[in-house]
């Protein structure tokens, strides 16, 4: 993964991973005067309160824009409810205390479609492969009682899906509830019959979760 570019404020730094944006536009809809991809350079964190910018920021929901705090506010800190949110034709968004190896996360969206060439991460490829799968997928008989405040550990398995061992709520995109577990394996191979949900299909297609 390529190393996130900064900018630095008065009061806070923004911080930008290429890599990992999904174009959600979050960022410009809210605040333009902070966001502006047709400038140069295109964020300037002194063009509005650091806590406006912080709690936009937040709303991000690949994490491909973080911050921190020069001014003693407060940094960002997990949701004490692991999340799985299912997008309508494209990724899963996940937000809580995630942990992947030894990196720490807040949000980030994975690829569900098959096609990213960032793996595990989702990079926009959906749309160009024309995938297709609900955001609203029926309720599994996985209904374990939600804990919070603990980590939820997300293991991507070589050609194979998203493991996530912790305790986690799947939810539809609208916020229904789909399954509470304390171990899930989500789809990415795009070709499970059980979304988003993993059913072995990546064996027969052959799935590979190298890059590109």
């Amino acid at each position: 993964m390529a190393k996130p570019r900064s900018y630095t404020g008065t009061d806070i730094e923004i911080s930008f991973e290429m890599s990992r944006c999904i174009h959600a536009r979050n960022c410009f809809l809210s605040l333009p005067q902070v966001f502006d991809p047709s400038r140069r350079p295109w964020v300037t964190p002194d063009a509005a309160p650091a806590e406006e910018i912080a709690a936009m920021i937040r709303t991000c929901p690949s994490g491909a824009l973080t911050f921190r705090r020069l001014d003693g506010g407060g940094e960002e800190r997990p949701k004490p409810i692991n999340r799985v949110r299912v997008q309508e034709n494209g990724p899963v968004e996940l937000s809580g205390d995630l942990r992947m190896g030894e990196e720490r996360f807040t949000r980030m969206t994975l690829c569900r479609c098959g096609q990213s060439a960032n793996k595990p991460f989702c990079d926009y490829a959906h749309v160009k492969a024309g995938f297709t799968a609900t955001g609203e997928p029926a309720p599994s008989d996985k209904d374990s009682e939600t804990r919070m405040g603990e980590a939820l550990e997300v293991r991507p398995v070589p050609n194979g899906p998203v493991g996530l061992v912790g305790p986690v709520e799947v939810t539809s995109g609208t916020g229904a509830q789909i399954a509470r577990a304390e171990k899930v394996f989500l789809c990415r191979c795009g070709q499970s019959a059980n979304k988003p949900f993993c059913d072995g299909s990546h064996k027969p297609a052959g799935f590979s979760s190298e890059e590109g």
